[in-house]
Formats: structure tokens, sequence, C-alpha cells
């Protein structure tokens, strides 16, 4: 189990953009389309160019930069079932 300080999103940011000199902002944050899950991108302009990454809320509280499992696998998952209905019909 993590420590709760590594399920922070400013432990991610600091963790995944460090060492930066240039602020970090917050350029985007909402919900998925597919599952409504929350999202937050941030991006930092050091001297060697712009970074931007996205990070996802998982269920269990917990920011990753990838989102949950189920999130992944709905796109999958729907193509599956349309090819087998293409398939029985």
């Amino acid at each position: 189990m993590r420590a709760a300080t590594e399920q922070s999103l400013r432990f991610l940011v600091e963790k995944w953009l460090a060492p930066v000199a240039a602020p970090v902002h917050v350029t985007q944050f909402g919900r998925t389309k597919w599952d409504s899950t929350r999202f937050v991108r941030v991006e930092t302009s050091p001297p060697d160019g712009l970074r931007s990454l996205f990070f996802f809320r998982h269920a269990d509280g917990c920011w990753c930069v990838f989102p949950p499992t189920s999130a992944r696998q709905r796109p999958v998952d729907s193509w599956r079932r349309a090819e087998a209905a293409q398939a029985a019909a």
C-alpha cells in the first residue's frame, strides 16, 4: 500500500515533472466522456521545451498517469460486443 503522500496529485506532478525551475500550471481538468473519470492536465515550460501530462483519478483516490482499468477496457469491450453481434447476424 502506498503512503498518502504518494497518492496526492502534487506528489505525482513533482515526481514526473521535476526538476523544473519553471512553474507548473493546471491547463485543463474535468471528466472523461466514456466513464466520467476525473482528469487533470498540467503543463510547464522549462527552457528545453513544453512538458504536459495528464493525470487520472482512480476509484481508490490515487492519481495516476494512466486511466483506470475499466476506462481503458471500455472501448475494447464495446468493439468486441459489436463484433460478436455482427457474427451472430
